[in-house]
């Protein structure tokens, strides 16, 4: 066997700087990756690491000149070139060169680029945990390769992953979106066993290790969180799971049990602060169910009134709020200056602040009332005053005359007086005992009439004012609403001479979500604001509905009619018509649930339902291609697919459909699918690899 041929390498040589030029032949046309200038900085700092590629330059006679131009390291000439200009190397140093003289310069271009191997992502991750042990901060890192801390923080929090997980992503066994999810969790234990779960199942999502990870965790956007404070929380020990890879800085709060002492803690201290306000009882929970007021009277107290350099200041602002409209809004429609719009905001809150004052209450029903005490929507503190419990009204006198109307003195009567006269009250309604004395006059004076008789006058006044009242619709409306009104916000019924009865239920189940539902938040919002507009005592509201413009009428009447709706299906009070007469309020009303803001989730709709219900889902709204993606898939997984294929559709189960408006359920029905058994106009591009990628 002949010896193989030996090779001779290239000559390596320091070339002068000024002898350098840059080749116009050169492969690499598009700048990308690191810019010059920080390479020009990289090379002061730890000088050049990599020769230039060079050839001599042809002159005109065809022999070398003495010029040699730079065919394979362009960028590192470039960061030379700026060091030269910026006098931080002489024109004349030495720059370390590999000389080619055989071949063509656009192969050895094209060669070096080609046969360059990017450093894999681990060796990189690998590297920057060894500077961090041998002594580099995370800040002297970043500036000495130009990335930002945080770009440090993540390579190192993946350096840290399990050794068994990481070695499982060097030999492609896994993504970097999936190493990336499991850096949430500090726990190598953990971390491998998530990942032998999701090994023997369909899910490999990074969302799904995310989810299997913290499952026994509470998300820092919740508002019991929000509520105490990460600060406090880490402060006392609590761990928080961070996904350094998340925009949104999400975290998961791992110490759930300490989480809720922090709660019950620092509500039972606001309450104590409410409770000296001298309220009777306060009630504590981080959430009350939907419809926890009904039944109870709410007690409007007086907001305080402003001092007359408060009043002085909010005209101020308010004049210069017209006048920035008048100035801005009118003339231009461009965007706003800055310094203009930072200072609206700062109007715009001076003058919220002015509505939000403290409110007083009478005393008397802050001894009877009490308050309760919760957590908002956004983790906030929130605070209910001024509810009164039934059992803890003051005592009023009964003359048959309805709530709030003391009986009367006999001697206080204006003898001779219609409105002065009192009716005798007796054991027997029909006893006509003191007729008979009346109409003989065997007794001096007036006495009052008889229960019989005051009954049968009355009985022909009530026919007659049936009778007034059908000719005259207006003031039958404004009679109806003044018993609506009375009903839904003082709880008396009798106190009108309608036998209206206005019922608002509280729902007998309450589902997710809702109490913070947009129908509860906005039913609770406009609810509160005709409690401000209204009278203090109920023996004002007739004068008051009188006074009341047309339109007022018809959306307080529409509002108190609102609350008696009641389309809840109970199968121990199947009322005949109920869900036939919803129906045709809904669809008078064009009632869309979407739009209502009810979604589809896990949580409300698809892990209650069997498998068949999430396929038939599916399929009404995206098409039987989309159903049979998941359709193998176990009933947690296939639901929190079904969640995100059916996101945005507009889908509703039937329970929530109004007749005559066009919903995804109806639009998917008979949609043909295409030959590939995707459904038309939809592509399996959204769903997860693990879904759609070949067996």
């Amino acid at each position: 066997m002949a010896n193989p041929k030996k090779i001779s390498l290239s000559q390596s040589r320091d070339i002068p700087f000024d002898k350098l030029v840059q080749s116009s032949r050169n492969v690499r046309r598009v700048r990308a990756g690191v810019s010059i200038e920080e390479l020009a900085e990289d090379i002061v700092r730890r000088t050049l690491l990599q020769s230039l590629s060079v050839r001599a330059v042809i002159g005109e006679d065809g022999q070398p000149t003495e010029k040699y131009e730079v065919q394979a390291g362009g960028r590192r000439y470039r960061a030379l070139e700026l060091l030269v200009k910026q006098k931080r190397l002489a024109k004349n140093a030495p720059i370390p060169c590999i000389v080619r003289e055989d071949g063509i310069l656009e192969e050895d271009s094209l060669a070096e680029n080609c046969q360059r191997v990017s450093l894999h992502p681990l060796d990189q991750f690998r590297a920057f945990q060894s500077l961090k042990v041998q002594g580099l901060g995370e800040e002297e890192i970043a500036a000495r390769f130009f990335v930002t801390p945080q770009i440090v923080k993540q390579r190192l929090k993946l350096a840290s992953v399990s050794p068994r997980l990481l070695e499982v992503y060097a030999d492609d066994g896994m993504s970097l979106e999936q190493l990336m999810a499991f850096t949430i969790s500090d726990d190598p234990a953990r971390q491998e066993q998530v990942w032998e779960t999701v090994q023997r199942g369909y899910n490999k999502e990074p969302y799904y290790i995310r989810k299997l990870l913290t499952e026994d965790t509470v998300r820092a956007t919740d508002k019991r969180a929000r509520f105490v404070g990460l600060a406090a929380y880490e402060e006392a020990g609590g761990i928080v799971l961070r996904d350094l890879f998340s925009q949104n800085d999400e975290g998961w709060l791992q110490d759930v049990a300490l989480l809720e002492q922090f709660v019950t803690e620092k509500l039972a201290a606001e309450a104590e602060t409410i409770k000296a306000e001298g309220w009777k009882w306060i009630e504590v929970a981080p959430d009350f169910p939907y419809g926890h007021t009904a039944g109870l009277r709410r007690v409007m107290g007086e907001m305080e009134p402003l001092s007359d350099d408060e009043y002085a200041r909010r005209e101020a602002l308010r004049s210069e709020l017209v006048e920035i409209e008048q100035r801005y809004f009118q003339e231009s429609d461009e965007d706003l200056p800055e310094e203009i719009d930072r200072r609206l905001a700062e109007i715009e809150a001076e003058l919220d602040a002015f509505e939000e004052r403290p409110v007083c209450y009478d005393p008397e029903e802050v001894a009877r009332g009490g308050a309760f005490v919760s957590i908002d929507g956004d983790g906030r503190l929130k605070v209910e005053r001024g509810y009164v419990r039934p059992k803890d009204e003051a005592p009023v006198a009964d003359d048959g005359g309805g709530a709030g109307e003391a009986r009367g003195d006999v001697d206080a009567a204006s003898p001779g007086s219609v409105e002065g006269a009192h009716f005798a009250s007796s054991q027997d309604p029909t006893n006509t005992s003191s007729s008979d004395a009346d109409a003989d006059g065997e007794e001096d004076g007036l006495k009052p009439l008889s229960e019989r008789l005051v009954m049968e006058l009355t009985a022909h006044r009530t026919l007659a004012l049936r009778d007034a009242l059908a000719g005259d619709p207006d003031i039958a409306f404004l009679s109806a609403l003044y018993a609506l009104v009375l009903q839904t916000f003082w709880r008396y019924p009798t106190a009108s001479c309608l036998e209206i009865r206005a019922e608002s239920p509280t729902p007998t189940v309450q589902g997710p979500g809702l109490k913070e539902s947009q129908s509860a938040k906005a039913i609770d919002e406009r609810h509160a604001n005709w409690e401000k507009q209204l009278p203090g005592e109920p023996e004002l509201l007739w004068e008051f509905l009188c006074d009341f413009d047309h339109d007022s009428r018809m959306a307080l009447f529409a509002h108190c009619v609102s609350l008696t709706v009641n389309a809840v299906h109970e199968p121990w009070n199947r009322t005949q018509g109920r869900r036939h007469h919803a129906d045709q309020i809904a669809s008078a009303v064009s009632l869309d649930m979407t739009a209502a803001g009810w979604k589809p989730t896990a949580e409300s709709y698809l892990n209650r339902v069997p498998k068949a219900r999430i396929l038939e889902a599916v399929t009404e709204a995206k098409g039987a291609g989309m159903a049979e993606l998941i359709e193998g898939l176990k009933k947690s997984d296939m639901a929190e697919q079904a969640e995100r294929l059916l996101a945005d559709t507009g889908w509703l189960p039937e329970p929530l459909r109004t007749p005559g408006v066009e919903t995804a359920s109806h639009a998917g029905e008979g949609a043909e699918a295409e030959p590939d058994g995707q459904p038309q106009g939809e592509s399996a591009a959204d769903l997860p690899e693990f879904l759609t990628a070949a067996e």
